[in-house]
């Protein structure tokens, strides 16, 4: 049975009518047809699915869409504000980071979910937040050395349109 869901995407409402028990991931690419966040593993492995649940970083494979009625939730679209990216992009391009990109829009919202939790984060706590997140080009050193940029910098903002709290 349909139900309406109604969350903060972005920073506007939103509200869709579906099954409670498909998976956000869905939701976000098939109804929304916001495509950053990508497929990968389907069991939380991957991490190209990542999101932002209410400032936290969370895996939209395996996520009812039901659990995010009344939360706010961020996707890799929501981080610029017009052609100013957000700090962590801006941080992953100076790096050079991207090789195939399909890990990309998980990585950089793993790493704003990181940042605001720790701003300033030890290489332990950045591996140990990107852990589940896994680049196929093993572009690894450059990930890191690209989240120790951002975090050196200042915290990095997780307001849609890359605005400060």
């Amino acid at each position: 049975m349909a139900t309406t869901v109604s969350f903060k995407l972005n920073g506007r409402k939103t509200s869709v009518t579906t099954d409670p028990g498909r998976v956000l991931l869905d939701v976000l690419r098939e109804d929304l047809h916001l495509t950053g966040t990508k497929y990968g593993c389907s069991e939380a492995r991957c991490g190209a699915c990542s999101v932002l649940l209410d400032g936290k970083r969370v895996f939209s494979c395996q996520m009812p869409i039901s659990e995010a009625d009344g939360k706010t939730l961020l996707t890799i679209e929501g981080l610029a504000a017009g052609e100013k990216l957000h700090p962590v992009q801006d941080a992953f391009l100076a790096e050079h980071v991207f090789q195939c990109g399909y890990c990309a829009s998980g990585m950089i919202m793993a790493t704003v979910g990181l940042l605001n939790e720790t701003p300033k984060p030890s290489d332990e706590q950045i591996l140990d937040a990107l852990n589940k997140n896994l680049c196929r080009c093993c572009a690894y050193p450059k990930i890191l050395k690209a989240v120790r940029r951002v975090a050196a910098q200042s915290a990095a903002p997780a307001q849609p349109g890359g605005k400060t709290p």
